[in-house]
């Protein structure tokens, strides 16, 4: 669901998420403001975003930086390492996150990866604070699984703003994009995506890893819809 929300204007109720568990609490991200006891207004302007799965609700806006949050996919880079960790880079504008070298699917003292400097990572923010640096995990702890997650070998790196990356990773009813669908029903390819505004994208050939890239930067910028993402693949696939 999105609606398109100016500064001051009142959240219909109706619009709110509706929580599977009742006592679970509204999460309210960017962009919105708690006034007691129960309204909620915009700060920003923009499209108003509502993630049922997660009960929350935020304002979608292409400015901002990124600050970690625990639960976050991201595409980090691995800058040095000690003993027992490598600190790796999540942005040019936050701390090193911590990557333990065991925290990794199956790893052991004589499995461990070996990640040099500069090697890609896609990992899960285990724990972020304020006042600690973002420690980060390779595996599902529930599981035990990688679920993805581990180094990104090869592929081509991009930027994006940071909700469109929220978006590709939601629903399409949610208010996600279906560039990537789109393109992954003519032509094959890997990505990853982080939260951190960066993605990685894996194909065949060079024409179409551009494909991908160009796809999603266009409907980042002019935050196309539905019929117009479509239509924008079938025009960029025909140049390969």
């Amino acid at each position: 669901m999105s609606i398109l929300v100016l500064p001051g204007d009142k959240i219909p109720p109706e619009v709110l998420p509706v929580p599977s568990n009742p006592s679970a609490s509204l999460k309210l991200g960017p962009g919105l403001r708690h006034i007691p006891p129960s309204t909620i207004i915009p700060v920003l302007a923009g499209p108003l975003r509502v993630d049922h799965k997660k009960n929350a609700i935020w304002v979608e806006s292409k400015r901002g930086r990124y600050i970690p949050q625990a639960n976050d996919a991201v595409i980090a880079v691995v800058h040095h390492s000690a003993t027992d960790y490598y600190s790796c880079s999540i942005t040019p504008h936050t701390a090193f996150a911590l990557l333990p070298q065991l925290a990794f699917e199956g790893a052991t003292k004589k499995t461990r990866p070996q990640l040099a400097p500069g090697s890609l990572v896609y990992a899960r923010i285990s724990s972020a604070s304020k006042h600690m640096d973002p420690e980060l995990v390779c595996y599902n702890p529930s599981t035990g699984k990688s679920d993805g997650m581990g180094e990104l070998k090869g592929g081509t790196l991009f930027e994006l703003s940071l909700g469109m990356c929220r978006r590709l990773l939601m629903s399409r009813q949610d208010g996600g994009v279906v560039v990537l669908e789109e393109i992954a029903a003519k032509i094959p390819f890997e990505v990853a995506i982080g939260r951190n505004g960066v993605i990685w994208v894996k194909a065949g050939t060079i024409k179409e890893t551009l494909v991908v890239r160009n796809a999603l930067q266009e409907t980042d910028s002019t935050d196309l819809g539905v019929v117009e993402q479509e239509k924008l693949v079938k025009k960029l696939l025909r140049h390969i």
